[in-house]
Formats: C-alpha cells, structure tokens, sequence
C-alpha cells in the first residue's frame, strides 16, 4: 500500500510541474529584465502566488 501512495505523489507532483512550467519559466524571465529590486520582488511574490494560497 505504501509503494502505490509513493507512486501516486510522484504522479500528482509531476502534473503541478507541467501546469505551472510555462508560468514559472516566464516570470523568470521577466525578473532577469527587471532592474529594480522592488519589482523583482513583486514578480517573485506574483510567482509564489500561482502555485501557494497566499495572501497578500
């Protein structure tokens, strides 16, 4: 029973990677185009935001 949770978690892991690759891979590069720490900070917080429940 545990080997089948094991390989269920690593299933449910890789199908959030997917869903958020292309979101994280973008506002990364928006952080490398950024000069201002603010709005690096902003963008960072904007990332965290698309996977965790979080407020702000």
């Amino acid at each position: 029973m545990a080997r089948k949770s094991l390989i269920q978690r690593e299933r449910k892991r890789q199908k959030l990677e997917q869903k958020y690759h292309l979101i994280r891979r973008s506002s990364k590069k928006e952080i490398s185009k950024v000069p201002s720490l603010s709005d690096k900070w902003e963008i960072h917080l904007s990332l965290l935001g698309s996977h965790y429940n979080i407020e702000r």
